[in-house]
């Protein structure tokens, strides 16, 4: 029985030799099956280091993306930390700072080309209202009232006297630029529209709208309640960085 074993061992370790393999190199050459493991399963695929040209790729492509991270953090905390520190010499950093994130970026335009193109604004107007195309528009006083001064008189814009509560309407198509207090016409809402130019609705009781919505033509954009210290709401229009006369552009019911 064991000279029957010792010759089938033999006549294996033959063929074996024949073939060129040893009985080292059969155990190495031996395959085994390979299971995806736990975050493989779950689409995490692992990037190889070493010299394979897909490992090398997969990390340039990640380091890009770490750089531009660490980058875009610095500017963030950069910009915030000159806004921050009330020192004369960054007040010039902060006017330019402002002007680019508000008025210089065209959002109003970057936003009519993309109605234009898609139907739709790129902004989402309330209630997830379609903007409708506006073939003929009449422009009005943004509130009714009464002009108690005129843009000579004021220099920038106009004020208008209200009789009772009303609502405050955006001019004409548009993107908010600023929605809050400003320190010369307290409540205050800046739109900005396609054409460039900037409208100004200053003095309100409240605001309805937040910053970078996009609003339409008449649409309420705040609310003015007389006051025996706030009587009137200020409008301007401002285009290439000069005031514009309301009165000339549109459509004035004087009362005066």
């Amino acid at each position: 029985m064991d000279n029957g074993v010792k010759k089938v061992r033999q006549s294996i370790n033959q063929r074996k030799k024949a073939r060129g393999i040893t009985g080292k190199e059969a155990g190495k050459r031996q395959v085994t099956p390979v299971f995806p493991q736990d975050e493989e399963k779950h689409g995490y695929m692992p990037i190889y280091d070493g010299q394979g040209a897909t490992g090398g790729k997969k990390n340039s492509i990640m380091g890009g993306f770490l750089l531009k991270g660490i980058l875009s953090t610095m500017l963030f905390f950069g910009v915030a930390l000159v806004w921050e520190i009330n020192a004369p010499v960054l007040q010039s950093p902060k006017e330019w700072t402002s002007g680019v994130l508000t008025e210089e970026f065209p959002f109003a335009k970057v936003n009519h080309w993309y109605q234009e193109s898609f139907g739709t604004p790129l902004a989402v107007p309330p209630n997830g209202d379609k903007a409708e195309s506006v073939t003929e528009e009449v422009l009005a006083l943004p509130v009714s009232g009464s002009v108690t001064e005129s843009f000579q008189a004021n220099g920038t814009g106009i004020m208008i006297a209200p009789e009772d509560t009303s609502a405050v309407s955006a001019l004409h198509d548009g993107v908010v630029v600023f929605a809050g207090n400003d320190s010369s016409t307290n409540k205050t809402i800046k739109i900005q529209h396609a054409d460039g130019s900037v409208s100004t609705y200053g003095e309100l009781s409240d605001l309805n709208v937040h910053l970078y919505q996009f609003v339409k033509s008449s649409q309420p954009i705040g609310h003015f309640t007389p006051q025996p210290d706030s009587t009137t709401v200020y409008f301007a229009i401002e285009k290439d960085k000069d005031y514009i006369d309301p009165v000339q552009v549109i459509k004035v019911d004087d009362r005066e």
